[in-house]
């Protein structure tokens, strides 16, 4: 019988390997706010936020895993980042305890996408948003 999932068990990967993956059939999974993912995103990222901000703070969106088992199978490869990797780490353990098989979390999120040159021309801080949010 397996037991529960934790942060040992799930792969973090550099945002070179994330996008060799992608382009190997992955999905991409940003978990980040709408208002985040709407300022600028992966190609054919698929969006649903793990957190909200609201006036008391951050707060885990509590239709997470329906709302991705809505738009993904639990045999299909996720690729699944947010702003820096805090997020998508959590989110990715959450999605291991539901049952997804293949879960890699993208290790410094969409910020070291952005650092690494791979979002293209557009100026670094454009592209970012302040993450406050920590595991």
């Amino acid at each position: 019988m397996e037991g529960t999932k934790g942060h040992e068990d799930v792969t973090t990967v550099d945002v070179h390997t994330a996008k060799d993956l992608l382009g190997s059939g992955h999905h991409y999974l940003d978990v980040r706010s709408v208002e985040e993912f709407n300022k600028s995103h992966i190609d054919n990222a698929l969006n649903v936020p793990y957190m909200f901000i609201t006036e008391e703070g951050r707060v885990k969106n509590p239709d997470f895993l329906t709302q991705v088992a809505a738009i993904s199978e639990k045999e299909d490869h996720l690729v699944v980042g947010c702003n820096s990797g805090g997020r998508s780490f959590r989110a990715c353990v959450d999605l291991l305890n539901a049952g997804y098989k293949h879960v890699t979390n993208m290790g410094g999120g969409y910020s070291a996408w952005v650092d690494s040159g791979l979002a293209g021309d557009k100026p670094p801080e454009e592209l970012k948003t302040a993450c406050k949010f920590r595991p």
